[in-house]
């Protein structure tokens, strides 16, 4: 209607028509009647269906938008046709055609013209074609498509090539040097994902190009480390991980790292041993991922110039001159150096990483009192501790570390009285885990202050006293909220040249349904959970709890609590674990469990409950009464 609107005189003179973001719908019209028209976008609507073939395009267009409709089919051949077209974006439809019939249909004089031919997020299929025809082609992205097959030894990619994407697709084969003869201009070369795809290259192989990013992420490309990188030295972001190498990392790498500009630079998931050299401390500014290898040693002090440092999963044992090396202005942002082999104390030196925002020691073996510098990182919002060999208090400095989101101290040997400080000073905090550790005394009424906790687990400990009545005010526990409203976690980065927001994930072990499980990022802050199992807490359970409407797992087994089960219960309807067993619980089971649709764990053994089960509770109890019914429940219907 648009097209038909505009096509008086108008269609002589327009030479850019902009109508993205709308809500046009419909086939695309035949467009050639535009005979001036230069500029052409169509993203962002609703456009359906397949283009007919017998649509052309203006002889004189240089640039055609459609991205972000509901295309389907290909490309027409007449489009092959448009000697002036210089840039096509058809990303992001649904174009289901394969591959080499989309590039013969564009091979006609188009073929000499196009310099941008952008196709990601579609579902293209069939393998790779010979692409050295189109002789002007600078950015080809096929991203995110159905690219398949054995890429043919004997095709070349075009020679004025600048950036090329075909991650996540399913193209296998082997790329040698002689795919990527004559391509002195690439820069941006993306093919991770593409776990049957190698790239094998003669072993001094020179190439023509010079990289600033590359993307080899899941492709095979080790056991050896690549020696052709030694030739690279403009790298802004290199990503080989997961890539199979089983190696050492030459000396020559570690350079370019610590003297070049690297921004990210991602070698985890492989199988890379040996220790990191030491290099003259500088500000990197870089992230630098290295986990799940086998490096060992020490860390050595020059990576403190990171912005964010992931060494988790690896042999590293000693960290005390990574942290206490002599050196000011600190920018490391986030420190990961969970599951390796420290021992002794955790340094204490903590002043000099003000920036720091996400902290994980956790599955170490770190002994001893936790650092009392750690209250120095007024920044921290994720502080991970967990499965080490702690000892004593909670220390007071961490009072002062108001941004926590989630503090997990849990599987250590920390005693002491749960400070009335972590619910009045700490109120950011969502995900407190405290368990498996020798805490006693009651619990502090001010735990109560923690208005957006969705995690509290301090089973196995030796709590005593009554569950304070005020956990009714455990407010994100009776609201409601869908992925729709995680909205992630995140920290501003300050480099002095310029800002970035960073988001991070958390993660956490939670005992569920039985067995300890891993829940991350938006799945865990759906997963509202209290588990005060394995204590010694006492009396009855408060009525109030039945307010936490959005409750999915209530664990208080294990305990000395009497009395009856509340009545009311059963309005905790998104519950899907409840485990009661092994308390003093006396009465009947309430009716209203009925109500409680999705209950999938239901553990009400070893208690003295009397009279009938209701029955359709029945059909939801997974674990019954064991065999010498301690519980004295008579079962009928």
């Amino acid at each position: 209607m648009i097209i038909h609107h505009l096509s008086g005189c108008a269609r002589f003179s327009l030479e850019e028509l902009n109508v993205k973001g709308n809500q046009i719908n419909g086939t695309l019209p035949d467009l050639s009647i535009f005979s001036a028209l230069k500029t052409l976008d169509l993203s962002g609507n609703q456009l359906n269906g397949e283009i007919p073939e017998s649509n052309k395009l203006p002889s004189l267009l240089e640039s055609l938008s459609m991205k972000s409709n509901i295309l389907e089919g290909g490309i027409p051949k007449s489009f092959g046709n448009a000697c002036a077209l210089c840039s096509l974006d058809m990303s992001n439809n649904s174009l289901s055609e394969e591959f080499p019939l989309i590039i013969h249909h564009l091979s006609g004089c188009a073929r000499f013209s196009l310099q941008e031919l952008n196709l990601k997020g579609n579902q293209i299929n069939g393998t790779l074609p010979d692409l050295s025809i189109f002789s002007s082609l600078k950015i080809l992205d096929l991203d995110g498509n159905k690219l398949n097959g054995e890429i043919p030894k004997d095709i070349k990619f075009p020679p004025q090539l600048e950036e090329l994407d075909m991650q996540s697709n399913s193209l296998k084969g082997v790329l040698t040097d002689y795919h990527f003869a004559n391509m002195s201009k690439l820069d941006f070369l993306e093919l991770s994902e593409n776990s049957l795809l190698a790239l094998a290259f003669s072993q001094n192989w020179v190439p023509p190009f010079q990289l600033s990013y590359l993307g080899l992420r899941s492709c095979k490309l080790g056991p050896v480390f690549p020696k052709w990188l030694e030739t690279q030295n403009q790298f802004l972001d290199i990503d080989i991980s997961n890539a199979g190498i089983a190696d050492m990392v030459p000396k020559w790498f570690w350079a370019k790292l610590a003297f070049g500009e690297f921004i990210s630079m991602n070698i985890s998931y492989n199988n890379i041993h040996g220790i990191i050299p030491n290099f003259p401390l500088k500000n990197l500014y870089h992230s630098l991922f290295l986990g799940s290898n086998q490096f060992d040693g020490p860390i050595p002090p020059f990576l403190r110039g990171s912005l964010f440092l992931d060494l988790s999963k690896n042999k590293f044992s000693d960290s005390l001159s990574f942290f206490c090396a002599n050196g000011t202005d600190e920018t490391l942002y986030q420190l990961d150096l969970s599951n390796n082999q420290f021992s002794g104390k955790i340094p204490d030196c903590w002043s000099h990483f003000k920036s720091l925002s996400y902290l994980d020691l956790s599955h170490n073996n770190f002994s001893g009192r936790i650092p009392t510098s750690m209250g120095s990182l007024l920044r921290l919002q994720a502080l991970l501790l967990r499965n080490n060999n702690l000892t004593d208090e909670i220390p007071f400095s961490l009072r002062s570390c108001t941004n926590l989101v989630m503090l997990d101290i849990a599987e250590n040997r920390l005693s002491g009285l749960i400070p009335a400080w972590v619910g009045s000073e700490l109120q950011e905090l969502q995900l407190l885990s405290l368990g498996i550790n020798n805490f006693h005394g009651s619990l502090p009424l001010q735990i109560c202050y923690l208005s957006d906790i969705q995690l509290l687990d301090l089973s196995l400990n030796r709590m005593s006293g009554q569950i304070p009545k005020c956990i009714k005010f455990f407010t994100s526990m009776t609201q409601k909220t869908s992925s729709r409203d995680y909205q992630g976690h995140s920290y501003k980065v300050n480099t002095g040249t310029y800002r970035i927001v960073k988001s991070y994930d958390l993660n956490a072990l939670l005992t569920w349904k039985g067995s300890e499980q891993m829940f991350k990022n938006n799945v865990l802050l759906l997963l509202k959970s209290i588990d005060l199992s394995s204590n010694h807490f006492s009396g009855e359970i408060p009525l109030e709890i039945d307010n936490l409407f959005e409750l999915i797992s209530l664990n208080l087994s294990r305990n000395n609590l009497i009395g009856k089960i509340p009545s009311k219960i059963g309005k905790l309807t998104s519950l899907e674990s409840l485990d009661l067993s092994r308390n003093q619980l006396v009465g009947s089971i309430p009716p209203s469990l009925t109500q409680i649709y999705g209950l999938g764990v239901l553990d009400l053994s070893h208690n003295h409950l009397t009279g009938k089960i209701p029955t359709r509770v029945m059909k939801i109890i997974l674990i019954f009464v064991d065999r010498h019914l301690r519980n004295c429940v008579l079962i009928s219907g």
